[in-house]
C-alpha cells in the first residue's frame, strides 16, 4: 500500500506545477493534487484538503499560497499530517500601513488584467518577477503561462481574496512535530531565503534547502534539487 502525498498549489497554479514531482515519486507514493475550486478563504481550502483526502494519515506538501493552506491544515489536524514540505511560502498575515496597501493595490491591478484581458495577459505580467530572469522567454516559462492561462479570473478573484485575509501562522510553526523540509530559491523575491530560514528555525529539527539559480516556481525550475530533497525528506 502506497503511502499519500497531498500537494498543494499556489495561487492559480495546477497539477503542472507538481509534475516533475509527480513523475519522480508516482511509482512509491500515492500523489493527490487539491484543486481549491472557488474557495475563498484560506481556511476552507484546508478544510477541504482534510474532506477529500485519500487516506486518514498523509504527508503534505505546499507551494507558494498552498503552503500556507498547509499550514492551516496543520492547524486544525496536526495528529493527521506525518510529513511536511513547505516552499516558496511565508506565515505572515497582510501587513497593515503601506506595505499592506501596496500589495492590495498590486493584486487588484492584476485582477484587472485578467478580468478585462483574460488569464494569459495576466500570466504574462505577473509571471516575470515570479522565474529567474535567465528563464524568460523559455519553454518552461511558456508552460508557466499556459498552466496560469488554464484557471479563470473568478478562480483568482476568489484566491486574491484568500491570500488578503490569511491569518498569521507563524504561531504553528514551533508546534510541528513531524519531518519537515523547507524550500525556496536563492533569487525568489517573493519568498526569500532569508525568510524560509527563519522558518526553519521555528520548526523543530527542520531541513532547509535552498535552490540556486531559481525564482519562485522551484518545483518547474530545479526540478531535480527539489525532487532530491522530497526524497532526503520522505524516503529517508
Amino acid at each position: 500500500m502506497h503511502q499519500t502525498l497531498i500537494l498543494l498549489p499556489g495561487l492559480v497554479c495546477d497539477s503542472a506545477v507538481w509534475a516533475p514531482q509527480i513523475q519522480a515519486l508516482s511509482p512509491r507514493m500515492q500523489c493527490h493534487v487539491v484543486d481549491y475550486g472557488l474557495r475563498d478563504s484560506i481556511a476552507s481550502m484546508a478544510q477541504h484538503v482534510l474532506d477529500s483526502a485519500p487516506s486518514a494519515t498523509f504527508a503534505l506538501a505546499g507551494h507558494s499560497m498552498g503552503g500556507r493552506v498547509a499550514l492551516e491544515v496543520l492547524r486544525l489536524a496536526p495528529e493527521r499530517v506525518h510529513h511536511l514540505a513547505l516552499l516558496d511560502t511565508g506565515t505572515q498575515p497582510l501587513a497593515s500601513g503601506v506595505a499592506g496597501a501596496k500589495e492590495k493595490a498590486g493584486r487588484k491591478i492584476l485582477l484587472e488584467i485578467a478580468s478585462q484581458q483574460g488569464m494569459r495577459a495576466m500570466a504574462a505580467q505577473w509571471a516575470r518577477p515570479m522565474i529567474h530572469p535567465s528563464r524568460h522567454g523559455s519553454p518552461l516559462f511558456e508552460a508557466v503561462l499556459d498552466m496560469l492561462a488554464r484557471s479563470s479570473a473568478e478562480q483568482f478573484a476568489a484566491q486574491i481574496n484568500a491570500l488578503l485575509s490569511r491569518p498569521d501562522a507563524a504561531a504553528v510553526l514551533p508546534t510541528i512535530a513531524c519531518p519537515t523540509l523547507v524550500l525556496t530559491g536563492r533569487e525568489d523575491l517573493w519568498s526569500p531565503p532569508e525568510q524560509h530560514a527563519l522558518m526553519a528555525d521555528a520548526i523543530p529539527d527542520a531541513q532547509l534547502c535552498i535552490a540556486e539559480q531559481c525564482g519562485h516556481m522551484s518545483t518547474l525550475e530545479q526540478p531535480q534539487v527539489v525532487n532530491a530533497a522530497f526524497e532526503a525528506w520522505l524516503l529517508p
